[in-house]
């Protein structure tokens, strides 16, 4: 067995998990907290079985309820005893959609996903959902089968090195040498998927491994040397950090994924209240805050509200939690907010400093940040120093006044995207879980969609997956049965993945997909069009001059329900329709114009001085604050 060490831990500086601490060394307790540890359960009697049957045992011991995958034959070992488990397994059409469904069961519910594939190419369509959940912080356990040990390296039939092949985009990832191994594997797998700054872990284990006879126990007896997730900030960090606080006149709350990782949410709705400075949520981060709170700015970065991207850029003071100042929110780096001190808390050493550096480095669990940092700002504010931000918010609420979100309506009379897009959200409420592709719709849906709770807004932020919305869908809804979960997707991203419908026809998975079917890859034509001379090369689809594929006949083939709108009279009865129908899938072709963009908008590698807030349209700040 590939025993995790200091170094292979760290096997890419981006998610080093060492001990070292850029705000200094944590105390006893945080590292005692951070000790290994296995679901309790009760010790089982030693029993005689096979490797594959230590595998699902072991399953069933850490508590999993459902994997998705696909057998084939070096994994088929595992799919005899997983038979008679009681473990659901749910067999997708493809691999990545497995992927994928197992990200989406985790992003929903906080539980690790996990999927299964055999070797070679089953474990090589694996790789897209794993580099996703690995850019995204998401718990994800991948189990592989692969070639018997003596014919690995010998490129046997559907032999690949996946541990090799995803080395770089794995947080740790294993090859089982002997059966006795699995249970002590399969734990270490799922604790560091779980723990620390969340990712996936591959577990690839020989065919002749899950087909020898071994004695299983449980638990097994976890050996991480050198894996002591920091949990606690520094406490001088944090009274640092809250002096800083006291005294900035244009602080903002720079508010990444990590916060919903750490389950932090309340801790931040209790920070902002108590200091009354902005928020800001990145695209990850949506719901962490509520979007209708009066101190929430909205999305920063390339396709953020003026009014974010403003309040960072201008920002004497940003505290940073769970974010990563990656290269959509900050545009051009050595522009960005050059007159701003940083707070950064981060659980994840390596990011702190990676792109900008921190005054203020803090590592830590966000939620322990966020409590601490709220008991130091309650004695800053105690002792009479508090700054007044009445000027600072005169500012942000100006350009919240004059540059609101919003869209023109299509010349040409064809349905406007952002108008499906915000009636969906309004008519389906605050409940449901809304997952997005990537592209246009995906930007839409973050900026006419209302997210007041956590957890109800799932997409591909990092790897930006195309494909990544029908699967992962299915996941959050196999994970939250009872919640409404739809999934917003384009007519490019529906075409790689739709074929887990028939899935969740077959399964019971009743998630409803709006189309919004443009005809384009529609950001890539938005590119084209501001960018390339309105040169559209390669991206017409076909769906709308050909209507192929007819995605309302498509829908019905995979056992779903289609419908089709192409007018906004017709948008609310049609998903009033959808919402109707509880029992099957349902699909909406959304058929709406060709030319809407995306706005505001920050030119890839310009500054964000340079947003602009619609085609030609740059923001006029009064020259106080420029």
């Amino acid at each position: 067995m590939t025993r995790p060490t200091p170094e292979t831990l760290a096997h890419t500086a981006r998610r080093a998990r060492a001990t070292a601490d850029p705000a200094g060394a944590a105390d006893p307790a945080a590292r005692a907290a951070a000790t290994p540890a296995v679901p309790a359960v009760r010790t089982t009697a030693p029993a005689q079985v096979s490797g594959a049957g230590s595998l699902v045992r072991s399953l069933e011991a850490l508590g999993v309820d459902v994997v998705f995958g696909i057998p084939g034959g070096a994994i088929l070992p595992a799919y005899d005893p997983l038979y008679d488990s009681t473990v659901r397994h749910i067999l997708v059409r493809h691999e990545q959609g497995a992927g994928h469904a197992a990200t989406g069961y985790a992003q929903a519910t906080g539980k690790v996903g996990v999927c299964i594939a055999t070797s070679g190419p089953g474990a090589t369509n694996l790789v897209t959902p794993i580099a996703d959940a690995y850019m995204d912080s998401v718990a994800m356990v991948a189990i592989t089968g692969q070639v018997a040990r003596p014919s690995i390296g010998t490129d046997a039939f559907q032999e690949a090195d996946i541990q090799g092949i995803t080395l770089p985009i794995t947080k740790h990832n294993f090859l089982v040498q002997t059966a006795e191994e699995i249970p002590q594997v399969l734990a270490e797998a799922f604790h560091l998927a779980s723990t620390g700054r969340p990712g996936p872990v591959l577990v690839d284990i020989p065919k002749d491994v899950l087909q020898a006879s071994t004695t299983f126990t449980w638990p097994p007896t976890l050996d991480l040397p050198g894996y002591r997730p920091t949990l606690h900030p520094h406490g001088k960090q944090i009274r640092e950090a809250a002096r800083l606080l006291a005294s900035a006149r244009r602080p903002v709350l720079y508010v990444g994924g990590g916060v919903l990782k750490a389950g932090a949410t309340e801790g931040l709705r209790r920070l902002a209240d108590l200091t009354g400075i902005p928020v800001i949520t990145t695209l990850m981060a949506l719901g962490a805050f509520p979007d209708s709170h009066p101190q929430h700015l909205g999305m920063p970065g390339m396709h953020g509200t003026v009014a974010a991207v403003y309040g960072l850029q201008k920002a004497d003071l940003i505290v940073a939690l769970g974010a990563r100042f990656d290269d959509r929110v900050t545009g051009k780096l050595d522009s960005f907010a050059p007159d701003a001190a940083v707070v950064h808390a981060d659980i994840d050493p390596a990011e702190i400093g990676k792109n900008r550096h921190a005054d203020v480095p803090i590592v830590g669990d966000a939620k322990h940040v966020i409590d601490e940092l709220i008991a130091a700002v309650t004695v800053e504010r105690a002792a009479g120093r508090v700054t007044d931000l009445a000027d600072w918010w005169t500012q942000l609420d100006d350009l919240r006044n004059r540059y609101p979100l919003g869209y023109d309506e299509p010349a040409d009379g064809t349905l406007s995207p952002q108008y499906v897009i915000k009636r969906l959200g309004e008519i389906v409420g605050p409940d449901t879980i809304f997952v997005a592709g990537v592209g246009q719709h995906q930007m839409w849906a973050s900026q006419f969609i209302s997210y007041e709770k956590p957890y109800t807004w799932l997409n591909s932020g990092g790897l930006g997956t195309m494909g990544y919305a029908v699967p992962a869908a299915m996941g959050a809804k196999v994970g939250k049965p009872d919640a409404v979960v739809w999934a917003i997707d384009g007519d490019g991203c529906f075409q790689m993945t739709n074929q887990e419908l028939a899935t969740c026809a077959l399964e019971g998975i009743p998630v409803k997909i709006a189309v919004i079917n443009n005809g384009n890859l529609g950001m890539v034509r938005q590119w084209q069009t501001l960018f390339y001379n309105e040169r559209y090369s390669n991206t017409e689809l076909g769906t709308h001059k050909h209507r192929i594929p007819d995605f309302v006949k498509l829908a019905e083939a995979l056992g779903c329900v289609g419908l089709r709108c192409e007018t906004a009279e017709d948008v609310d009865k049609t998903i009033a329709a959808a919402m109707e129908i509880n029992d099957a899938p349902v699909v909406i072709d959304f058929v709406v114009g060709k030319d809407a963009m995306v706005w505001p908008m920050v030119a890839a590698g310009t500054s964000n001085d340079e947003i602009m807030f619609a085609r030609g349209v740059r923001p006029v700040f009064d020259e106080d604050d420029i």
